[in-house]
């Protein structure tokens, strides 16, 4: 059996658009800032780090970067000598890989205290190539043919035809209006049902100082928004943006040593599990049905127990899909789900309290650390203007990299607020 496993410490930067910051500069804020979360002057304990980023190789800087960005606090003492870092890259779910690293680190008894953080920029004024390589990165370019091929005939089931050469944004904003147009298609999903998820998560993000969109948006502004690729305008779309986040994770016999402050603050890793996509059908379930029914399963829990959720709205759409993918309600019933305010502020399940990453913003090598963050101050109860009535089980997808209509990997957490003995 695995070794329970808690988060003493998360960290999020404010996402936005940072020419000025080094990625150095993001890493230290992001670690002093899980550091003084959890209570501690410096990192002496940690055994090890998994250190998650997709974008610095656009930087020159393709290999060692974890070790890169935390040299400077090794050298202050903040981090310390001779710990095992390792890097990860997983699309836009990489900081949820690394966590998936920490707790693993923890789960087998290989280490006591373990840093999961997230570090990107994706932001590169006066250079959209360079932005366009990071995001390139994430899709197949050994054998585009294949892609080009799934997404032509997808189109032509969707209604939607596949034309990236009149893109808008980039090519993946197209695979998820094609996702969107089919499931309007086959289940009547609306326009407008879209942009109501788009707008209530502006909403959540106007009330996160951390978000880097703070403006609310009505369902008819959303609409009359800018066109990405229909039906998507650019107020369902996540950002650019840059960004950092962080989570310390420990053992139970670790926690137990710690000062009541910070026990009494835990929260408990309930689920962490994985999955990988696939060129699926357009019928089949995608791939985080797969592994949130392996965290329920972990979790010895169902899905109508979940409180709360973070889930990873590249798109307005996804929040759509994956209500639905998570089992809170029926396939095909995800636009009336939450169009009825189920997953709003003060609804029977709030969804992206955050503001999602349409709102929040979307580093894409922080994003799914800025969820457990944002569920963890929900748990503690320290959310403030956007604080949940009742949470004791949280749960976060985030998805990352593209296979036809799947993510390439998929994560999904589960939390539970600790109740101290």
């Amino acid at each position: 059996m695995a070794s329970e496993v808690y988060v003493i410490g998360t960290a999020c930067t404010p996402f936005g658009r940072k020419p000025q910051t080094s990625f150095k500069a993001l890493t230290r804020e992001a670690y002093l800032a899980v550091l003084a979360d959890a209570g501690m002057e410096d990192g002496r304990d940690i055994a090890m780090a998994w250190f998650g980023n997709c974008g610095m190789g656009a930087f020159g800087q393709r290999n060692i970067r974890g070790q890169v960005c935390l040299s400077p606090l090794v050298r202050e003492g903040l981090f310390p000598e001779r710990v095992p870092t390792m890097n990860v890259e997983g699309g836009c779910a990489t900081a949820s890989q690394a966590l998936h690293g920490a707790w693993k680190d923890i789960a087998s008894g290989d280490a006591q205290l373990s840093l999961a953080i997230g570090v990107e920029k994706t932001f590169v004024p006066d250079d959209p190539a360079r932005t366009q390589e990071i995001f390139d990165g994430g899709i197949d370019q050994l054998d585009p043919g294949e892609w080009l091929a799934y997404y032509r005939d997808a189109g032509e089931a969707s209604g939607k035809p596949f034309l990236p050469d009149e893109k808008r944004g980039t090519i993946f904003m197209d695979t998820y209006a094609m996702q969107a147009a089919y499931h309007m298609k086959r289940f009547g999903t609306t326009q407008r049902q879209i942009a109501i998820g788009a707008s209530k998560n502006h909403h959540h993000g106007s009330l996160n100082p951390l978000a880097q969109y703070r403006f609310r948006m009505t369902a008819d502004d959303v609409l009359a928004d800018r066109a990405i690729s229909y039906p998507l305008t650019r107020s369902m779309c996540a950002p650019v943006g840059d960004g950092a986040a962080a989570a310390l994770v420990c053992s139970k016999d670790y926690l137990a040593a710690l000062p009541s402050r910070v026990r009494d603050r835990a929260v408990k890793i309930r689920a962490s599990t994985m999955s990988g996509g696939k060129y699926r059908s357009l019928d089949e379930p995608g791939l985080s049905r797969i592994a949130a029914d392996r965290a329920y399963k972990m979790a010895g829990i169902s899905p109508s127990e979940i409180d709360i959720a973070e889930v990873h709205d590249a798109t307005s759409f996804c929040e759509i899909y994956q209500v639905e993918m998570l089992r809170f309600c029926a396939e095909g019933q995800g636009g009336s789900y939450v169009a009825s305010g189920a997953t709003t502020f003060g609804g029977d399940r709030p969804v992206n309290l955050s503001g999602g990453l349409v709102s929040k913003g979307h580093p894409i090598g922080a994003t799914g650390l800025s969820m457990i963050h944002e569920l963890v101050l929900q748990l503690r109860g320290e959310a403030g203007e956007r604080q949940a009535k009742k949470a004791r089980l949280a749960l976060a997808e985030n998805g990352g990299g593209v296979i036809g209509f799947d993510e390439a990997a998929c994560a999904i957490t589960i939390l539970e607020r600790h109740e101290p003995s």
